[in-house]
């Protein structure tokens, strides 16, 4: 292992946990880190697991002491999560993934321009819009990004942050909270699958572990101190990344 991996890697894992605590999509930063430095594909895959599922437990715990992470809609939505990205996986089997990224192509600037559009990003609650109703409503959306995070992946937690707040009807740092926490369940499960493979690079792991705590802690007390003001510029340019992804194909 070479030294000039460390410091391609641990800066940009540390800048990926930044920007994935507070608004989704760390992993459009910190995989190709991995790549980038010339670590294998495969262990660049597993090794960047370990270092967000360290990163994503922090700035989960720091947002659950904080108190803004919904309880009463956790059950729901990481079960639905992770029954949908086992049967994402299954459909990346038979599908090929071009199919999903020329669909995305149209879809991500209608998304953007819908965060362009609303100045503050607070939810508008209808009338007779129940707790009942937002826990399914919810319950679903886990469901349909959790069949996209394990068909493709990149962006997974702004999905969740957008569809949260825009049909959940919470409010941005409860959502951003919650996505934590499916996030959390769904990097957990991969990194087991990953070990039991033996494909993470430990040393560089752990390393990287330590930045991407550093930075998924500052993200997360940003959205506690700052709010809306701090995710709706980082939730735009994740977007923007994922364009980018799709269109250079990397």
């Amino acid at each position: 292992m070479n030294l000039h991996e460390f410091f391609i890697v641990c800066p940009l894992v540390f800048l990926a946990g930044f920007v994935d605590a507070i608004a989704g999509g760390g992993g459009l930063i910190s995989l190709p880190a991995y790549m980038f430095a010339g670590v294998p594909v495969h262990n660049a895959i597993a090794t960047n697991k370990l270092s967000s599922a360290t990163g994503t437990a922090v700035s989960t715990w720091h947002l659950v002491k904080s108190r803004c992470v919904d309880l009463f809609l956790v059950p729901g939505t990481v079960a639905c999560a992770f029954v949908g990205s086992i049967a994402g996986a299954n459909l990346a089997l038979i599908i090929s993934d071009k199919v999903l990224k020329t669909v995305l192509v149209f879809v991500l600037p209608v998304v953007a321009f819908c965060v362009l559009r609303d100045k503050d990003l607070k939810p508008v609650i209808p009338e007779g819009f129940t707790r009942k109703k937002q826990y399914l409503i919810m319950a679903a959306c886990s469901f349909v990004i959790g069949i996209y995070d394990g068909f493709y992946g990149p962006g997974t937690g702004t999905f969740l942050l957008l569809t949260f707040t825009k049909l959940g009807k919470l409010d941005m740092e409860k959502a951003t909270g919650n996505v934590k926490v499916v996030n959390l369940t769904s990097n957990i499960s991969a990194l087991i699958t990953f070990i039991l493979a033996g494909k993470i690079l430990w040393v560089l792991g752990l390393s990287a572990s330590i930045f991407s705590i550093a930075g998924h802690y500052l993200g997360a007390h940003m959205v506690v101190k700052n709010g809306v003001k701090v995710i709706k510029p980082i939730i735009l340019l994740v977007l923007v990344l994922l364009m980018i992804k799709i269109i250079l194909g990397i």
